[in-house]
């Protein structure tokens, strides 16, 4: 579940829906969190294009899908430069099933790994440690989607979430761009 301060997974899904956005929710944000873990700039907006270009043929983004992403990407860079690593991946609620929070965390993940790649296309310079990351990521978007709905598998599936977003924060401590420090700005926003 997020704990972003400014969305959540039904308010985010919800808008893409108002717009005819096919893309999912929790894909969107592994995509925002992958480009900005591996060093994508805070000033930098190009990202609307890619996600325009990926997600909607090229075609523009609505207003409301624009100030949405653009909220979420920062959200994303205050939680990620917040010291109380409170950063959380944007999936379902506890609430919906195990399979559609299974579904999510893949779909997470593998928006993670197109966003990364698509900003760190030289592996040479990772560390080990971002190297098996990233591997891990590779095969945790592979894994297979159906899934018993019982406690052992509720607890794998939490452990897997808690490994995702450690592994973001990683990441980022390693390769990310920190925000240009702008005359008495300490946010974002």
């Amino acid at each position: 579940m997020a704990n972003n301060p400014t969305i959540d997974f039904a308010q985010v899904t919800a808008v893409m829906g108002g717009e005819n956005f096919s893309a999912h929710a929790s894909e969107i944000h592994g995509l925002l969190t992958g480009v900005i873990s591996a060093g994508f700039p805070f000033e930098d907006e190009s990202f609307l294009t890619l996600i325009s270009d990926f997600f909607n043929n090229g075609e523009g983004l609505g207003k409301n899908l624009k100030d949405l992403l653009k909220s979420m990407y920062a959200d994303i860079w205050q939680a990620m430069i917040d010291d109380s690593f409170g950063f959380q991946l944007l999936i379902p609620d506890d609430d919906e099933s195990l399979t559609e929070r299974g579904q999510a965390l893949g779909l997470w993940v593998q928006g993670y790994n197109l966003g990364f790649g698509l900003q760190q296309k030289d592996n040479k310079d990772f560390s080990a440690d971002v190297k098996e990351i990233i591997n891990d990521f590779a095969n945790i978007a592979n894994l297979s989607t159906e899934m018993d709905d019982d406690e052992e598998t509720e607890n794998a599936y939490f452990e897997l979430l808690e490994y995702v977003r450690i592994s973001a924060l990683l990441c980022f401590a390693e390769l990310g761009a920190k925000p240009a420090q702008r005359s008495g700005k300490n946010t974002l926003h």
